[in-house]
């Protein structure tokens, strides 16, 4: 440790100074959890499109957006969801931490709904061909499935929702000077051209047509 580093005065490290400060929660948001998925939980996670999903290792902790048609996460039992991994940067940063610790967290969102659904639970991955083939869209079959086995599920507030706005914020489209996929690309390769960034966005949106589904190489 640097000798010259002060410690931070403020800083909050255990549960007794958190409570001093935040006050106990209410029954029904103690009351509010199950290990298992509810009735409206799976109405949730068959109306979902967009998953956050949450995981640690050696290497610290992840979090990755996952995506597709509402119901793409598949409820196989009360205690089970399978989430197919569809084609991305093949970093494989949430896999590997699986791997290495099976603790995970999910958060289901339904576009326009405040309401979320969160799990948290043991996660496997797996190439069972029987189960990859239930998840084939147009000839593109995924090649792993994510298993979570669920040990708690609960639905969340829908405050931070409403204080972004972010649906209604969303139906504009992106904030004027929101740095684009060419941007950050330009910065991680050095282009000094002046076109970089447009053309680099171009032949990405050419490069989604083919492979969102299909094989990513």
């Amino acid at each position: 440790m640097d000798t010259n580093q002060k410690s931070n005065p403020f800083s909050l490290t255990t549960m007794e100074q958190l409570r001093e400060i935040y006050k106990a929660p209410s029954g029904r948001t103690i009351d509010k959890e199950y290990d298992y998925i509810t009735p409206p939980g799976r109405k949730m996670i068959e109306k979902s499109s967009l998953i956050m999903l949450a995981t640690s290792g050696p290497n610290g902790a992840d979090c990755s957006p996952k995506g597709d048609g509402p119901g793409f996460v598949y409820v196989l039992d009360e205690k089970t969801v399978a989430i197919p991994d569809r084609p991305g940067n093949n970093r494989l940063d949430g896999m590997q931490n699986v791997v290495e610790n099976p603790q995970v967290g999910v958060l289901f969102l339904v576009p326009g709904s405040n309401i979320t659904y969160r799990i948290n639970g043991r996660a496997e991955i797996t190439n069972d061909p029987e189960l990859l083939q239930q998840f084939e869209y147009k000839g593109n079959i995924p090649r792993t499935v994510m298993l979570v086995h669920v040990e708690q599920a609960f639905s969340h507030c829908p405050k931070a929702f409403v204080r972004s706005n972010v649906w209604k914020e969303g139906a504009k489209g992106a904030p004027e000077g929101t740095p684009t996929h060419g941007d950050f690309a330009k910065f991680v390769e050095g282009a000094t051209d002046d076109d970089f960034v447009e053309k680099f966005n171009e032949a990405y949106k050419e490069r989604e047509k083919k492979e969102l589904y299909g094989d990513h190489k």
